[in-house]
């Protein structure tokens, strides 16, 4: 990777933690459902999911991502009140107990007000705030957010992903939703972005965005990825869910040498040392 495609050096402030993104980091994935595609049901009581985040933060997480309701293709939708109750317990007793930052993952304003409200750090929307009221939510609490890509819904985002130029089409996409952003005063520096890896693509469109994500370094924003355990993985490698582990870290370790500056992932700890590997590659040097 060449030096001109490293994104600027950027500092989030994560109610009150700040987070250089000069390097790349790991956000853990907690779900907190019974149904999310890789992990549903296994962190839904409180003493269960302290413990992964226990050992996520051990590991050297630098974000914990909460979130209350699947948006696994079909999923089903989760009322207002449920989300609220799968998640905030959850973020205040991570708040209080850990030094990281969390991550609310959620589309609704009512969660979005919440979860800030509970000390959450970073907003992470996969309908990059499109739903009713979510953006002035996110505008009102003054948190750095991650706009995401998908075309369609859970619900039927894989039927028959279609697009002119996939890339071309997801960055217009981010450039509009970065425009309604600064509509209601969210700065430029509060933003991240996410193409959307597995949501509303074949395998073929995760590849090209993969394979071409400078473009999106140029845009000057910094870039969250997600590619733990997708179905990419599955048909590349033939490898089912709960066996993709090697094939995530090495599309982890691709998506920072292509300038990722967060990385998403259900196994934190190979995580952490597949995203070592290749910040040292790209230096080459080793940070002592």
């Amino acid at each position: 990777m060449t030096a001109d495609l490293q994104p600027p050096a950027q500092v989030l402030n994560c109610a009150g933690r700040s987070v250089d993104l000069s390097r790349p980091h790991v956000m853990g994935i907690l779900n907190v459902t019974p149904d999310s595609f890789s992990d549903g049901g296994r962190f839904l009581h409180l003493d269960s999911s302290l413990r992964h985040v226990a050992e996520m933060v051990a590991a050297g997480a630098s974000f914990i991502d909460v979130g209350g309701e699947s948006t696994r293709p079909g999923a089903a939708a989760v009322s207002i009140s449920e989300e609220l109750d799968r998640v905030i317990p959850v973020i205040d007793a991570i708040v209080r107990e850990f030094d990281v930052v969390v991550s609310i993952d959620t589309s609704k304003a009512e969660i979005i007000r919440a979860a800030a409200t509970a000390g959450a750090g970073l907003i992470n929307d996969v309908r990059a705030l499109r739903e009713a009221g979510a953006l002035e939510a996110a505008a009102d609490t003054a948190l750095p957010l991650c706009l995401m890509h998908m075309q369609g819904q859970p619900a039927d985002m894989q039927n028959s992903p279609n697009y002119y130029n996939v890339v071309a089409d997801v960055l217009a996409f981010l450039e509009k939703r970065i425009a309604a952003c600064e509509t209601v005063g969210i700065d430029r520096s509060r933003i991240v972005i996410d193409p959307g890896f597995g949501f509303g693509k074949t395998a073929e469109h995760n590849l090209q965005l993969l394979n071409r994500m400078s473009e999106f370094v140029q845009t000057g924003f910094p870039i969250l990825v997600g590619l733990s355990r997708k179905s990419l993985l599955g048909k590349i490698t033939g490898r089912d869910v709960e066996q993709r582990l090697a094939g995530g870290v090495a599309a982890a370790a691709l998506a920072v040498t292509k300038g990722a500056r967060i990385i998403r992932a259900h196994d934190v700890p190979a995580t952490i040392d597949a995203v070592k590997v290749a910040q040292a590659m790209i230096r080459e040097s080793v940070d002592e």
